[in-house]
């Protein structure tokens, strides 16, 4: 008798671009991957922490508690991929990059 055992199924990995653009003209771009944590994202394991934390839909991320200017100076986000085989299309506009930041809790800090 033979037995065929199979290894349990594991999640495809997931792979984000990143862009910010900002109104001096300043445009940012990582690579993340998730399930391995990889890319050029510069806290890669925060981020695809933060994005397991609301399985891979950033609109539901909680802002972290940090003081911002009120200064205006929108900075457009936007995150094109996949999480754990799923479609992610995410577009917004922060008003500067320090909200960008906290309300994200650091995906789009690059």
């Amino acid at each position: 008798m033979t037995l065929n055992c199979l290894a349990p199924a594991q999640p495809p990995a997931s792979t984000l671009q990143l862009t910010t653009h900002d109104t001096a003209g300043r445009i940012g771009s990582v690579a993340l991957t998730c399930d391995p944590n990889g890319g050029t994202h510069p806290k890669r394991d925060k981020a695809c922490a933060v994005l397991a934390s609301v399985g891979g839909d950033l609109s539901k991320v909680t802002p972290r508690h940090q003081a911002c200017t009120l200064i205006y100076a929108p900075v457009d986000a936007t995150a094109v991929g996949t999480w754990r085989g799923k479609p992610v299309t995410f577009k917004t506009t922060y008003p500067n990059r320090c909200i960008a930041d906290r309300d994200s809790d650091g995906v789009f800090a690059f």
